[in-house]
């Protein structure tokens, strides 16, 4: 190891993972899997009073923060990346003790996070309950013969969550007459007319849609009306 680590302000101590073999210049064990250079020669943990540290890999900063916070004694752990030419972060030697205590902590937190997602959950779906019931109400107030069920599936369909359909642009949130329209122009258009057959044989879909433009409007007509709604 030609190549000698420089400890960055406020890093610390600094111990590597080697890329070749090692053996410490003090007890002449080895090869290391990590070592300490002092002088310009390696001695492993043992030697340089760090043997009772544990390893706490990097990719969780919060479970690392906490471990380095309760830990008296630490030190980052580098290993040199050829490619880029410079050492890079592993993870930090922390106490054990201080990291059953971060760990501790950290599971804490988790289970609040859980905890606070099930209940953003539970209001997200609450919120959706409530909006497709104004929207399935504002389709019967705009095609008054529309069938109930049918009215409700437009409704959960064109208002899910995530869908980037039109109930939930902001025309579609706002109950507006034309979303409301379009999101039921749309349904009628996918399930009682060819039109999905006539895109799949090709049809271009400005000619689909006119092809089946009079059986859209005619089923629109027969919802405006007035009259007993059907269930």
């Amino acid at each position: 190891m030609t190549t000698t680590a420089t400890t960055p302000p406020g890093t610390g101590l600094l111990v590597v993972q080697p890329l070749k073999r090692r053996h410490c210049a003090e007890c002449r064990g080895g090869p290391l899997s990590l070592l300490m250079l002092e002088e310009g020669a390696p001695r492993c943990l043992d030697c340089v009073d760090l043997g009772h540290l544990v390893f706490l890999p990097r990719g969780d900063t919060a479970l690392t923060r906490r471990s380095r916070e309760g830990s008296a004694l630490s030190a980052v752990v580098v290993r040199f990346n050829r490619r880029r030419g410079r050492y890079e972060r592993q993870g930090v030697l922390v106490e054990e003790a201080a990291l059953a205590r971060a760990e501790e902590r950290c599971l804490a937190d988790a289970e609040a996070r859980r905890r606070r997602r099930a209940r953003d959950a539970r209001r997200r779906a609450g919120e959706d309950v409530r909006f497709t019931d104004a929207f399935t109400q504002e389709i019967r107030r705009l095609f008054p013969a529309c069938p109930a069920g049918r009215a409700y599936a437009i409704a959960a369909h064109a208002s899910a969550r995530g869908s980037g359909r039109v109930g939930r642009s902001a025309a579609g949130r706002a109950l507006s007459e034309g979303a409301v329209t379009s999101a039921v122009h749309a349904a009628v258009r996918h399930t009682d007319t060819p039109y999905d057959q006539l895109l799949m044989s090709g049809v271009p879909r400005h000619e689909a849609r006119r092809r089946i433009a009079p059986a859209v409007e005619a089923t629109l007509a027969e919802w405006r009306a007035d009259g007993t709604v059907r269930g």
